[in-house]
This record gives structure tokens, sequence and C-alpha cells, in this order.
């Protein structure tokens, strides 16, 4: 089994209980048992990870590139403004996807900026806890494209014209 990190930023561990209406009711715990499971069907050993310290959440993503330990990263409130962490994850040679459980494009202004997605092979958000299932989806098959000696989709596609 490929080990797998999901990581976890600022307030994640209130989900249920922190704006229920924006974040649904289900909690971390639930996140946690999703991402398992899912991780299971998909011959992942995922371990889940939650932080409200830059510091630490930049130390587990530094343990991960040495390790050459894929990740699914929800960077919370660092994916507005943390350039430690984008700078961090710039290290990252094994896959990177960022998932958000909402769709920031659709909330406050000031969430439409990522400082890491420019650093991560995608993102999946707006999903509530199905875009981790998808996250980890993406994870297991850019591993196995890798693994293969093959390129990513996104990278032997044509780039969109005007994109």
């Amino acid at each position: 089994m490929k080990q797998v990190l999901v990581l976890n930023g600022p307030n994640l561990a209130q989900l249920g209980s922190r704006e229920p209406d924006v974040y649904g009711t289900q909690t971390f715990d639930d996140l946690v048992e999703t991402c398992r499971l899912t991780g299971r069907t998909l011959d992942l050993h995922v371990e889940v990870r939650q932080t409200d310290d830059e510091a630490e959440m930049i130390a587990w993503v530094q343990e991960a590139v040495a390790a050459r330990t894929p990740v699914v990263l929800n960077p919370a409130a660092f994916t507005h403004y943390s350039y430690a962490l984008r700078d961090a994850l710039a290290m990252c040679t094994a896959p990177l996807v960022e998932v958000h459980m909402t769709n920031p494009a659709r909330r406050e202004e000031f969430r439409h900026t990522s400082v890491v997605a420019g650093v991560a092979d995608g993102t999946v958000a707006g999903f509530g806890l199905m875009s981790y299932q998808l996250a980890l989806q993406a994870i297991a098959e850019l591993t196995a494209v890798r693994a293969a000696g093959g390129q990513d989709s996104a990278e032997a596609a044509p780039a969109p014209a005007g994109g």
C-alpha cells in the first residue's frame, strides 16, 4: 500500500460545529473515516493530520518531501497568504492535490486567491467530503502513472487555446 498524507489546516478540527451552513454537519472524525475508507479502496494507506500551526504544517510537508510521499492538502486559511507553505510545497516531487470542501470562487473575494495552487498538480473544491475522495482518486492515478514512467494526463494534453 502506498502511503499518502492528508494534511488539514486551521479550524478543520471544528467541522460539524463551525459554520454548518457553509461546511455542513459532518465532523472531522467523519472526514478521517471517509479518507481512510476511500484509501483502502484505492490501495492507499492514508494518514490524516490537522493543525492550526503554520510551522507544524510546513514541517509535515518537509517530511513528505523527504520521503516522496503524496499529499492531499487542505491548507484552509493558509491557502490565501502562506508563501512559506507554498515554498515548502514547491519542493514536492510526489503528487500533490489541493482540496477544499467549499468552492472558494463562490465565497468572499479574499478566498479567491490560492498561493499554493500553482505548485499543486491540481485542485478539487466544492464537493464537501467528496472533495477528499476525488483528491485521493487523483493521487492514486497520478502515483500509478508516475510509477509506470508515463506522463500525467494534464502534461500529455495540449494546452487549451487562451488558457
